[in-house]
């Protein structure tokens, strides 16, 4: 009698084994990384559109408890979404006149320190440790005098008129759809929703509302983390007579949006021009001051504010940040963190891992 022989594999049973359904996982996930390419290609076309409807929505989601608590307190919503609208307004308003009325009242005096520090500056390249002769001077200054003057200053300005002109163009469609979304944002959101199949549609509703939550409490908590960084920044340079000190607190304070790197970057503005004004002293003084808020936000002050709403390794937002800045620059890495935690909130809330780590 024949011992029977083995059956050869068919198509259908490579398929079903190890390898065959690694080999489809693999496909899939190459479909799923090629949608997220092309979806970030086609929304990375449309700038002027993509980020003023992430700025507001990022806005709209700090301000919307404000409406909230004007609504709880029996304001109609017409008149508490005007109020939130026009006090957001204000403040933005007035932090960008009295920057230009302090730059304006002290201008003088800046190019007075300006000069002085420059002299300064000159002689100590002259004589210092590492020597820089006048002729080694001349030829950067007639570098920096020709580049100028070239002809392709022309354009570069024109390209400058033009990003301008984007510029207010995104700042008041931001403006317009911001005043949507804090007026008609459960509807918008139900709204989109509502194409979604109708057993995800609460799971769904559960995620953006968790979004909102993550996304307004790392608003806040970043604000008030630029803001202890500012202050403390304004009070060294009150202290050590560097002019235009609140101007570059407000640098500092805008930086403080953008994490681990933001404040300190912009903070070396105010090094810059504590060099030329008071000297190589209170540069270094500044730069010590700089270095120290660095680790006090890091280690104190984000723990403290955003702990228990921005969940996300360090790994992941420097990964994140580079990612944003690659895509969009400074406008990239001002947004990459929020959208990181709103897209890891989505994630957690679909597959049920908020509801395991609340447990």
């Amino acid at each position: 009698m024949e011992a029977p022989t083995a059956s050869r594999p068919t198509l259908a049973t490579l398929w079903t084994d190890g390898l065959g359904r690694a080999s489809i996982r693999s496909v899939q996930a190459l479909a799923v990384a090629a949608l997220v390419v092309v979806v970030l290609w086609a929304i990375t076309r449309v700038p002027l559109v993509l980020i003023p409807v992430t700025l507001a929505l990022i806005l709209a989601s700090a301000i919307s408890p404000l409406v909230h608590l004007l609504t709880r307190r029996r304001w109609p919503q017409a008149l508490a979404v005007a109020t939130s609208f026009l006090a957001i307004l204000v403040v933005f308003g007035g932090v960008v006149t009295g920057i230009a009325y302090l730059i304006r009242a002290q201008a003088k005096e800046l190019a007075v320190r300006f000069t002085n520090g420059i002299q300064q500056l000159h002689d100590f390249l002259n004589n210092g440790p590492v020597k820089v002769s006048d002729a080694q001077l001349n030829s950067a200054r007639d570098s920096i005098q020709r580049f100028f003057t070239s002809g392709s200053i022309g354009s570069e300005a024109l390209s400058g008129a033009k990003t301008v002109g984007e510029l207010f163009a995104g700042v008041v469609l931001m403006v317009v759809i911001l005043f949507f979304f804090l007026k008609d944002g459960p509807k918008i959101r139900g709204f989109f929703i509502g194409f979604m199949p109708a057993q995800h549609q609460s799971k769904a509703h559960r995620a953006l509302e968790r979004s909102a939550h993550v996304l307004g409490g790392y608003v806040r908590g970043t604000a008030l983390v630029a803001l202890t960084d500012a202050v403390i920044v304004v009070v060294a340079l009150l202290i050590l007579h560097v002019p235009l000190a609140v101007p570059l607190a407000v640098f500092v304070f805008i930086g403080g949006f953008i994490p681990i790197i933001g404040a300190t970057v912009a903070g070396f503005l105010a090094v810059v021009v504590a060099l030329v004004s008071t000297g190589p002293v209170s540069a270094l003084i500044v730069l010590a001051v700089l270095i120290a808020v660095n680790q006090l936000e890091h280690h104190v002050l984000q723990p403290a504010f955003m702990g228990r709403v921005l969940s996300i390794h360090g790994l992941a937002i420097v990964l994140s940040l580079a990612a944003g800045t690659m895509l969009a620059g400074i406008v990239g890495a001002l947004l990459a963190v929020p959208v990181t935690a709103v897209g890891w909130t989505i994630i957690k809330t679909w597959t049920g891992r908020d509801e395991v780590q609340a447990a």
